[in-house]
């Protein structure tokens, strides 16, 4: 894993989960893999392996950078823009 400048931006506390699913996945009526925590605001949303992509979706909305695993027992953060696990 690489330290990348986007880490260091983070906020000091990890933010609360907004949610504990992909809310975007329940309105579509689709079924959330794989969560990811947004470490900039809480967003939760699904990995690239769910048909909606929407921790993908969220970053390219927002700029949030960096997520970490929302999945039990994981704790890795991946950033979008190293594309590198950080």
């Amino acid at each position: 894993m690489s330290e990348c400048t986007h880490v260091p931006e983070l906020p000091r506390a990890e933010p609360a989960p907004l949610s504990e699913t992909c809310l975007e996945c329940l309105a579509a009526g689709s079924h959330p893999v794989q969560l990811r925590l947004c470490l900039v605001c809480g967003h939760v949303g699904c990995c690239d392996s769910s048909p909606y992509r929407h921790a993908t979706g969220h970053y390219e909305e927002t700029g949030h950078a960096v997520m970490r695993s929302f999945e039990p027992g994981a704790s890795w953060r991946w950033c979008f823009v190293d594309e590198a696990l950080v």
